[in-house]
């Protein structure tokens, strides 16, 4: 049954300007329809917001915001964003459509996949993920449901930056099951979501790529978080028997369960894959995996079939996929769409021809032409070489290439990079593919891995000397931190973290400990006067600042009512004291309680806030009628005062 015909959006026109054709796909979040723009009658795809969550203003501004971000992100691995808005209850985006199928789809059609296939597909989602993240975003999603493979062999990456339900890792339902698949251990613990989780997730894509199986698997979600977070994703070649170490080891170093250990962004990962897949060979890459379903391929000889991912639909267009070139930067993968091309059409057929009368002065002229051409190929073209691809390989593999070349190893140079491995060629001149002379010398230029410096000693420099000297080595200044030390002087360096000597990357930041000099106890300066308390202050190096604002006190007006920090705290010397200068006690009009009883006296002036003592006297001990009191009712006296009654 069509389930399409039961969605009340198909057939309809959102926003006056996108007709909604068909549903392809419904998520958690949103709900994909295939649709037509109808002002520039083109096919997309629209997601629309389920109206439940619309409704929520908060998730609403979020979803719009990062869409527009997105939309900045410009990459032809990326599913683009065209457009957003909202029609009634309908909250939208207009994206790229993708003809064709899922990697997921890929995966449940042919259950594993050659190292090739897999690596095919990998770049281009590296490079998609790699440019979002020198853009500064993070995916956060990353599985086989957001790698859309289209119909032409390109593969693209969907679903960037957009805002993930709360629920997403403690919903329970299948769907979920296969999200928490794929979540980095710090995502799970604390929520952290920098370019390293997609660079964890895509590992575990990898592996499911090679294994046609996920590395963590259970019953409910919880077993699933469980087991990222205490124990290692299991080599490939564990389920894949003969899968190459190399392959192991790109997957071990993209799902390290510690983040410093994996690379620190897809660009960084997209360098490592390539160097992986130059030290495969053809063999290796053509392993055919267990798990792996084939098509029914009869007696074709399948030495040729590099990949089998494109869909069955498309397999009599011919499509096929190139052998990577070695040469390539890993920067320059960033802009490639797709490893996948046509291949070129076969050569016509060739036409016989009859005989012709001075066959042998036609045979002498074209045997002189190719005399001549030969001359001239050997002055032109014939003493030179091209310079074999060297990029990514180590110093021994670049010169072993350049042997087998007739070329000589000229001078090497070394310099720092951040993403090309360290003893691993970064150029060389001339460029990879560039003509040079037989027998000619390559100069190289090889990697030292990123640049770093050493902590230098900071202790006792002053504070902002002590920055300075952090920015010319290369390093930044931290965070700062202030501890007592009677050996440092106040406001110089006590200690860095990292200590010093320690080498760390360059634009590291570097934690400073300052001293703030010999402690000094806080004296009680309290009941004192302004002036005297000032003074009393300053005899122990302390300095003292008046609050703009008095207070109502038992202390004498003008004295100190407060002090803050209070006595016995320690504070370095030149530190401050807050004073508060007090207004006096609160005034309180006395009332009339002559002829009142002793008890209801009592309660009355109590109640007010004065203490009350009685005087009976001699001729009051029996009696019980207040007689007189010490302060006539009216008049103020101060809060907390007692006031005497006489009784008879």
């Amino acid at each position: 049954m069509d389930t399409t015909l039961q969605d009340p959006l198909v057939g309809q026109v959102l926003d006056g300007r996108y007709r909604v054709d068909a549903r392809i796909a419904v998520g958690g979040m949103a709900t994909v329809y295939r649709a037509v723009d109808t002002r520039l009658d083109r096919v997309l795809a629209l997601k629309v917001m389920h109206p439940a969550l619309a409704a929520d203003v908060s998730f609403v501004e979020r979803f719009i915001r990062e869409a527009k971000s997105v939309a900045r992100l410009s990459h032809p691995n990326v599913v683009g964003v065209f457009d957003q808005g909202a029609d009634g209850q309908y909250v939208y985006l207009a994206m790229e459509y993708v003809a064709g199928c899922t990697l997921r789809d890929v995966l449940r059609d042919r259950g594993a996949l050659r190292p090739r296939a897999a690596l095919d597909i990998l770049e281009p989602v590296l490079a998609a993920l790699g440019a979002a993240h020198r853009a500064g975003f993070v995916h956060r999603d990353m599985k086989p449901e957001n790698v859309l493979i289209g119909d032409d062999g390109r593969v693209k990456v969907a679903d960037f930056g957009l805002v993930r339900a709360v629920d997403t890792v403690t919903n329970t339902t299948g769907a979920v099951l296969g999200t928490v698949s794929y979540l980095a251990p710090e995502q799970i613990e604390s929520g952290t979501a920098d370019p390293r989780v997609d660079v964890y997730a895509c590992g575990v894509v990898l592996y499911e790529m090679l294994t046609g199986s996920k590395p963590h698997s259970g019953d409910s979600p919880a077993q699933v978080l469980y087991q990222h977070l205490n124990e290692d994703v299991p080599p490939p070649s564990a389920s894949v028997p003969g899968l190459p170490p190399e392959l192991d080891e790109l997957v071990a170093s993209a799902t390290a369960r510690t983040p410093d250990l994996r690379p620190y962004d897809a660009v960084a990962l997209l360098a490592q894959a390539r160097a992986a897949r130059a030290a495969l060979t053809d063999a290796q890459l053509d392993t055919v995996p267990p798990a792996a379903r084939p098509e029914d391929l009869g007696d074709r000889d399948i030495s040729d079939d590099r990949t089998s991912v494109i869909p069955r639909a498309l397999r009599t267009r011919g499509v096929q996929l190139p052998l990577p070139a070695d040469d390539q930067d890993p920067q320059a993968e960033l802009n490639r769409t797709s490893r996948f091309e046509t291949p070129p059409p076969p050569p016509a057929p060739s036409r016989r021809r009859r005989p012709r009368r001075g066959a042998l002065a036609a045979v002498a002229a074209v045997l002189l032409a190719l005399g001549l051409g030969a001359g001239v190929w050997y002055i032109n073209s014939g003493q030179f070489t091209k310079v074999p691809p060297l990029l990514a390989k180590t110093q021994p593999q670049a010169k072993e290439r350049l042997d087998q070349a007739g070329l000589d190893l000229g001078h090497v140079k070394r310099s720092y990079s951040d993403t090309v491995k360290r003893g691993t060629v970064i150029a060389s001149d001339p460029k990879v593919g560039a003509r040079i002379r037989d027998n000619g010398a390559v100069d190289l230029t090889v990697s030292l891995g990123p640049e770093t410096v050493k902590v230098p000693d900071l202790q006792g420099t002053p504070l902002g000397k002590a920055e300075r000297r952090l920015k010319d080595a290369g390093l930044e200044s931290g965070m700062v931190t202030k501890e007592f030390d009677e050996n440092v002087p106040k406001g110089a360096v006590i200690a860095t973290d990292p200590e010093s000597g320690t080498t760390r990357k360059t634009g590291s930041a570097i934690a400073l400990v300052v001293s703030r000099g010999g402690p000094v106890d806080v004296p009680d300066v309290t009941g004192e006067s302004e002036e005297d308390a000032i003074a009393d202050l300053q005899d122990v190096g302390l300095k003292a600042e008046i609050d703009t604002e008095r207070a109502y006190s038992d202390e004498d007006k003008g004295s100190v009512a407060r002090q803050s920090p209070v006595e016995g705290k320690r504070l370095g010397e030149g530190d401050t004291v807050t004073l508060t200068i007090s207004k006096g006690p609160v005034m309180v009009e006395v009332p009339d309680v002559v002829g009142m009883s002793v008890d209801d006296a009592h309660q009355k002036l109590e109640a007010l806030g004065f203490a009350v003592e009685n005087d009976r006297g001699l001729l009051g001990i029996f009696g019980d009628t207040v007689k007189k009191q010490s302060v006539k009712g009216g008049d103020k006296a101060p809060k907390g005062s007692t006031i005497t009654i006489q009784i008879r």
